[in-house]
C-alpha cells in the first residue's frame, strides 16, 4: 500500500489532484489508514496509470469517468486504443516538427511563380551538361524525337500545367529548386531496386504488422525518394503518393506486383508515419 504522498512523488499528480479524483469517484484509494490516510494498491495504480493515459490525450475527467464505469469497458482494447491515438498524435507533431525545421533552414520558403521559356531552357542545359552529346542526343530523340525544339515545347507545356506545376512547387518548394534537381541521376538504377526491395518489405510487414519496423520503412522510402527526386523534405510527395493509391487502377497494378492489400496497406503506412 502506498499513501497519497508516495503515488504524487511516483506519478507526478499532485496530492490535490488525487483528492479530486476520490472525491468524484474517478479513483478511489482503495482503504483508508485507521487515522484516515487514503492508502492505494496496485491495482488502484494500474487503475491510475490509465488515467494518466487518457489525461495525456486531453479527454476530459468526467468523460474518462464515463468510459471506465462502463460495464462493457475492456482494458486491453482501451489501452489499444489510446496507443494508436497517441501514435497518431506524436507522428502529427513529427511533421509539425519536420516543417518547422524546414522553415528554420530556408528551405521551405515556398514560391510561386510560373516556369517559363527560360527556365526550360536552363533544364536542358544542366541536362546536357551532365550528359555526354550521345547520351544527350538519345534523350532528346527518345522524348523528342529527335528534334530539341519539339522536346522543349513539350516540357513547357507540361511544367505550366495547372496540376503539374501545383505538385512541383509543393514538393520543391520553388521553381528554382527543381531547375537544379532536374540533372540526370547516374544511380537511378539502383535506387530504384531499393524502392522495390521496400515494396516487398511493405508486403511482408502487411501479415503481421510492427509499428516500429513500419516507420523504419517508410524512412528508407523517404531517404530513397528524397535521393532519387532531390527534395529538401520528401513528406508532401510521399503523402500524395499515398493518396494516389486510391485510385483503383493504381492499386491493382501495384497489388499484382507485390500482393493484394500492399498498396493500401503502404499508403496507410505514410500517413500513419506522417500523422495524416
Amino acid at each position: 500500500m502506498k499513501t497519497v504522498k508516495e503515488v504524487s512523488k511516483i506519478t507526478g499528480i499532485s496530492i490535490r489532484a488525487l483528492r479530486y479524483y476520490d472525491e468524484i469517484g474517478l479513483l478511489k484509494p482503495s482503504k483508508l489508514s485507521s487515522t484516515g490516510y487514503r492508502l492505494y494498491d496496485n491495482k488502484s495504480l494500474e487503475k491510475l496509470q490509465e488515467i494518466m493515459f487518457y489525461r495525456e490525450l486531453e479527454i476530459p475527467l468526467h468523460d474518462i469517468k464515463k468510459i471506465m464505469d462502463n460495464p462493457n469497458y475492456d482494458k486491453k482494447q482501451a489501452l489499444l486504443s489510446q496507443l494508436a491515438l497517441l501514435e497518431h498524435k506524436r507522428n502529427r507533431l513529427n511533421g509539425i516538427i519536420e516543417l518547422i525545421k524546414d522553415v528554420l533552414e530556408g528551405v521551405n520558403t515556398m514560391s510561386f511563380e510560373a516556369f517559363n521559356e527560360q527556365d526550360i531552357k536552363k533544364i536542358i542545359e544542366i541536362m546536357r551538361s551532365d550528359l555526354s552529346e550521345e547520351d544527350f542526343q538519345a534523350f532528346i530523340k527518345e522524348h523528342g524525337g529527335g528534334n530539341i525544339e519539339k522536346y522543349e515545347e513539350i516540357l513547357l507545356k507540361s511544367l505550366t500545367d495547372g496540376k503539374v506545376s501545383s505538385d512541383i512547387l509543393r514538393w520543391y518548394r520553388s521553381k528554382e529548386n527543381f531547375i537544379k534537381a532536374s540533372k540526370p541521376q547516374h544511380s537511378t538504377g539502383q535506387t530504384k531496386n531499393d524502392i522495390h526491395e521496400i515494396y516487398i518489405g511493405f508486403a511482408t510487414l502487411m501479415n503481421s504488422p510492427d509499428i516500429e519496423s513500419e516507420h523504419l520503412l517508410v524512412e528508407r522510402l523517404a531517404n530513397s525518394y528524397k535521393n532519387m527526386l532531390k527534395f529538401d523534405n520528401p513528406r508532401a510527395f510521399l503523402l500524395d503518393f499515398a493518396k494516389e493509391f486510391q485510385n483503383e487502377k493504381l492499386a491493382d497494378i501495384h497489388d499484382t506486383q507485390y500482393g493484394k492489400g500492399s498498396s493500401k496497406y503502404m499508403a496507410e503506412a505514410i500517413q500513419r508515419y506522417y500523422g495524416v
